[in-house]
C-alpha cells in the first residue's frame, strides 16, 4: 500500500519544554491542533539523521487515554520522516522498563535494532479525558534523552514552521500481532505489532533464579499479592507471576490495564494503593483476614514499585539498600559482584552505609534516571534507586518496578531456602528489614508530597529557602527555636552535580540544609520553609 507525504504548516506553541520525565500536560492540551505533532517533529529534528532515516523506532506506552490516537499520529509522522520501521506493543501497551529492554535486547527478523523510542506515559499521574498525558524520547541505550537532546527539542519547538506527515496512511490495527507494510517516497515502511512480554520475561529469567522463586511461591506458608493499579504492569503480571512462577490468579489485584486506571491514581504508595494496603493489614479498618506475607504495587507505566510485608511498609530508601546488600547472594545476575551503587539526592543515606561496608563505589545524583544511566553505561553502577519508589539495575536504563518485586522475591527465597519445607517459620519481609537495621543501622525516612500547589506560591517558598542560606548562624537560631535538642546546620546549598563520566554540570538540583550529624528533620523543614504560610496547606497530600 502506497502513501504520500504532506508538509503541514504550523507555528510554535508555548510551554513545550520537556522535564526530566518528558513532556506532561492535560489531555486537552495535547489535543490542541499541532501540539503533539510539533513536539514529535521537534524531537526528530533534534536527532542525527541516522537515528531517523532508515531507523527502527519503538512507539508505545502505558495505554492511558489518548495513547491510541497518539500512536497513529506518530506512526504517520515517522513514515513521513523516512523511518524504516516502527515497533508497537499490542494495544499500545509496553511498560517503560520493557521499552528500554526492547531497545537494548530485541532484534527484528531481519536483524534490525531500535535506535530509540517515543514513550507515551504520564507515569504515576491519573489518566482519562480530563487527566494527564505525556511523551518522552529514549535513546539507543534504552535510557531517557540527555539534557543536550531535550534542550534541542525545546529550542526546536520555539522555531518550528512545518512538519511532514503521511496523512493518507491508514490507521494500523494495533490490537493484533503482525506486520503491516507500506510503500512511501523513500521506500518500504513497516509497522510491527508485538507482545513485549516475550522479550521482558526472557530478560527477567536471565537475571533471577525463577525456580527458587517458584519453590517459595509453592509453599503453603508463603502468600503473595500484586497490585498493578490498572496500569500497564498488568500486561506482564499474569505471564510472570502466574504462568512462570506459579502464583494463584487470586494473587493479582487490578491487573487489567485501563485507559483511566479504573478511575484511580496509579501511584504505588500508602495513600493511593488503598486496596493493597488494606489487604496487607496496613489499613485503618481491620478485615479480620490474615494478610499475605508479601505484597507489591506498580505505577501507571510500571517503572515504580512499593514493597510491603505483612502489616509492614518498606520505605523505598531502605528497599534499594537491602537489595544492594543482598544482591550478590540472592540474584545470579550479580554473582560476580556489584560495580557500584547510586541514589538520588533526596533518598536517605541507607545505601551509603551499605556501599561503605561492602567497599563499593557510591554516587549521589540529581533526580532523573538519565544520571544513573550515564554511570551504568560507563560500567560504574549496578544497583540504584530513588526515594520516589524507583528502583533498578544496569539490566536496562530505566527504573523497573517488576524487577524490584522479583529482587525482593529472590531475597525472600534465598533467606528461606532451608525453611520452605516442614514447620520452620519463614523469614519475613519485616525480619529482613529489621536484620538490615541491626547490621547497618536504621535511617528513619519520611517524605511529604504537596500536590497541585499554586506554582507561584511554590516558587516563592523555594526563593525563601535559598535566601535563608546566606546566613547559617541565623538559620541555626531559627532551628534551635523550633527544636533545641537537634544538631546544628553545618552548611546549606543548592545541590549541584558534576557527572563523573562526561563532566557535565547540573545546577539547581534541590535545596539542602545539611546537619552536622547527617540527620534530616521534617518538623524543622516545615517551619523553616514556612510551608503553611506560603502554600496554605496544613498537611501534605501524601506521606511516605
Amino acid at each position: 500500500m502506497a502513501f504520500k507525504v504532506t508538509l503541514v504548516s504550523t507555528s510554535p506553541i508555548d510551554g513545550q519544554k520537556p522535564g526530566t520525565s518528558g513532556l506532561r500536560k492535560k489531555v486537552k492540551v495535547f489535543k490542541q491542533p499541532n501540539y503533539l505533532e510539533n513536539f514529535v517533529q521537534a524531537t526528530f529534528n533534534a536527532l542525527t539523521s541516522e537515528k531517523v532515516k532508515g531507523a527502527t523506532l519503538v512507539v508505545s506506552g502505558d495505554g492511558r487515554y489518548y495513547s491510541k490516537d497518539a500512536v497513529q499520529i506518530i506512526i504517520k509522522m515517522a513514515a513521513a520522516n523516512g523511518v524504516r520501521r516502527v515497533w508497537v506493543g499490542k494495544n499500545t501497551l509496553m511498560s517503560t522498563p520493557a521499552v528500554s529492554a526492547v531497545i537494548r535486547e530485541r532484534s527484528g527478523a531481519d536483524g534490525s535494532k531500535a535506535t530509540g523510542a517515543f514513550i507515551l506515559t504520564a507515569s504515576h499521574n491519573p489518566g482519562g479525558p480530563t487527566e494527564d498525558f505525556g511523551i518522552k524520547y529514549n535513546m539507543e541505550n534504552g535510557g531517557p534523552a540527555p539534557e543536550s537532546i531535550t534542550d534541542k527539542i525545546y529550542e526546536n519547538t520555539k522555531t518550528i514552521k512545518e512538519y511532514p506527515i503521511a496523512e493518507d496512511l491508514p490507521n494500523v490495527d494495533i490490537s493484533a500481532v503482525g506486520v503491516t507494510s507500506f510503500e512511501g517516497p523513500e521506500g518500504k515502511f513497516d509497522v510491527e505489532v508485538f507482545d513485549s512480554a516475550d522479550d521482558y520475561v526472557k530478560l527477567m529469567k536471565s537475571i533471577f533464579d525463577f525456580e527458587s522463586i517458584r519453590k517459595l511461591l509453592s509453599s503453603p506458608k508463603f502468600t503473595f499479592c500484586y497490585d498493578a493499579l490498572h496500569g500497564v504492569a498488568g500486561a506482564y503480571a499474569h505471564r510472570i507471576f502466574v504462568e512462570e512462577l506459579g502464583a494463584q490468579e487470586s494473587a493479582l489485584l487490578n491487573c487489567v490495564p485501563k485507559e483511566d486506571f479504573g478511575g484511580g491514581h496509579p501511584d504505588p504508595n500508602l495513600t493511593y494503593a488503598k486496596e493493597l494496603v488494606e489487604r496487607m493489614g496496613l489499613g485503618k479498618s481491620g478485615s479480620g483476614v490474615e494478610p499475605p506475607e508479601f505484597g507489591a504495587a506498580a505505577d501507571g507505566d510500571a517503572d515504580r514499585n512499593m514493597i510491603l510485608g505483612k502489616r509492614f511498609f518498606v520505605t523505598p530508601s531502605d528497599s534499594v539498600a537491602i537489595i544492594a546488600a543482598n544482591a550478590i547472594g540472592a540474584m545470579p545476575y550479580f554473582s560476580s559482584g556489584l560495580k557500584g551503587v547510586a541514589r538520588s539526592m533526596p533518598t536517605s543515606a541507607a545505601l551509603d552505609v551499605v556501599a561503605k561496608s561492602l567497599n563499593l563505589k557510591f554516587f549521589e545524583v540529581p533526580t532523573g534516571w538519565k544520571f544513573f544511566g550515564n554511570l551504568m553505561d560507563a560500567g560504574m553502577c549496578s544497583v540504584c534507586g530513588e526515594e520516589s519508589f524507583g528502583t533498578g539495575s544496569d539490566h536496562i536504563r530505566e527504573k523497573d518496578g517488576i524487577w524490584a518485586v522479583l529482587a525482593w522475591m529472590s531475597i525472600l527465597a534465598h533467606k528461606n531456602k532451608d525453611n520452605i519445607d516442614g514447620d520452620t517459620k519463614l523469614v519475613t519481609v519485616e525480619d529482613i528489614v529489621r536484620q538490615h537495621w541491626a547490621t547497618y543501622g536504621r535511617h528513619y525516612y519520611t517524605r511529604y508530597d504537596y500536590e497541585n500547589v499554586d506554582a507561584g506560591k511554590a516558587k516563592e517558598l523555594m526563593e525563601h529557602l535559598v535566601k535563608l542560606q546566606s546566613s547559617i548562624p541565623e538559620v541555626n537560631k531559627i532551628v534551635k527555636g523550633i527544636r533545641s535538642d537537634v544538631a546544628n546546620v553545618s552548611s546549606a546549598d543548592e545541590f549541584e552535580y558534576k557527572d563523573p563520566v562526561d563532566g557535565s554540570i547540573s545546577k539547581h538540583q534541590g535545596i539542602r540544609y545539611l546537619f552536622e550529624d547527617g540527620s534530616r528533620l521534617v518538623d524543622i523543614a516545615l517551619k523553616l520553609s514556612k510551608m503553611e504560610e506560603f502554600t496554605g496547606r496544613s498537611a501534605p497530600t501524601v506521606i511516605t
